[in-house]
């Protein structure tokens, strides 16, 4: 982005995306990797390795920080980290989310998009 915020590559803004719609506002990892699988519909797949190297990025750009341990209604696990967005991570995803509808707006006007057939 431009205007001095991080650039978002297509894992941060998606890591993002599953953070703003974790559960309590927080996800581990897996949830992460499983959120952006489902809405792809398998088309885009973070592996491990994309996957914390993004969040280390992110939590690095004060976007995302590491949250307290799992509720008291969830098993411990002390090897897995739990991640939530800071307010800056939430605003960076608009800003982020708002330029994406425009450029999907645009390329609707210019007939790049399948339309549903109307009856």
């Amino acid at each position: 982005m431009a205007d001095g915020n991080p650039q978002l590559t297509p894992a941060a803004f998606q890591t993002l995306l599953a953070l703003a719609n974790g559960k309590g506002g927080r996800a581990h990892g897996y949830a992460i990797m499983g959120f952006v699988d489902e809405v792809s519909g398998g088309a885009v797949q973070l592996g491990p390795g994309t996957l914390y190297r993004t969040l280390a990025r992110l939590v690095a750009d004060g976007l995302v920080e590491e949250a307290p341990d799992a509720s008291e209604d969830q098993p411990h696990d002390s090897r897995r980290r739990y991640y939530r967005l800071t307010r800056a991570g939430r605003d960076v995803a608009a800003r982020e989310a708002e330029f994406l509808s425009r450029l999907v707006a645009v390329a609707g006007r210019a007939g790049l998009l399948k339309r549903a057939e109307s009856a």
